[in-house]
């Protein structure tokens, strides 16, 4: 199966993107008649048959469409700090995308040593990472929202802030404390975790303070293993 995505795909022909159709064309080597897989991001997996080559881009005409493909019975949001090293994030966009994650939020904290990111090109690695995954489903992703910012939105179930600091409450094990089927909000923190203010602002505004365990983990290590904890939790039977 070869997914291309197409977000704004029409009923019953498309004329894919030219970087799309380069793929198709030179990489793949398809051609008129040949079938391929196009979704839009939003749930649905068209399948599709090559009609034409116009100007170097592909008609396609859908054969069939599946709702909802593999839709998840949770929504994940992920407030996760980059980190100075760039790619080491760009790791974690994928990995997350590949495991189930509806929305990636870049947050920009006390210790953040990193400040800005190309949200465009962190969107071209999401979306490699949902055509390489065949997700029907195309996380979103927004940069930079300072921290006090983001913990003060509204947002649909339970919300935790992971870190290494003294809880000022009770601290939970993430997989112990989720229900299956809850959405969720976790925050991840820069390389220097979250400030002591930060930590009591979070609480302060409803976010639950939880652990991952006893290992220390690196800022992208620690957010792909909460989305992982959040996949099994919610697949358990």
């Amino acid at each position: 199966m070869q997914l291309f995505y197409a977000p704004d795909i029409t009923l019953p022909e498309y004329l894919m993107d030219e970087e799309e159709s380069r793929h198709a064309l030179k990489v793949l080597r398809l051609g008129v008649g040949d079938e391929l897989d196009a979704t839009d991001g939003r749930g649905r997996m068209h399948h599709c048959r090559v009609t034409a080559v116009e100007h170097r881009r592909c008609r396609i005409e859908i054969i069939s469409t599946v709702q909802e493909f593999e839709r998840r019975n949770y929504r994940l949001t992920m407030a996760v700090a980059p980190t100075k090293n760039i790619d080491r994030y760009e790791w974690f966009l994928e990995k997350a995308t590949e495991i189930g994650c509806d929305e990636f939020v870049a947050i920009e904290c006390d210790h953040s040593e990193r400040r800005t990111v190309k949200a465009e090109r962190e969107e071209r690695v999401i979306t490699a990472a949902v055509k390489q995954s065949l997700k029907a489903y195309h996380p979103t992703f927004e940069a930079m929202v300072p921290f006090a910012e983001f913990i003060a939105r509204p947002c649909s179930g339970r919300r935790f802030i992971a870190h290494c600091g003294t809880a000022i409450g009770t601290k939970h094990y993430l997989a112990a404390t989720l229900r299956k089927g809850e959405d969720a909000t976790i925050l991840i923190g820069p390389e220097g975790d979250f400030s002591p203010e930060e930590i009591q602002a979070a609480v302060a505004c409803g976010f639950e303070e939880i652990t991952l365990g006893t290992q220390r983990f690196r800022t992208e290590t620690a957010a792909t293993v909460a989305v992982d904890m959040v996949a099994i939790v919610n697949s358990l039977e």
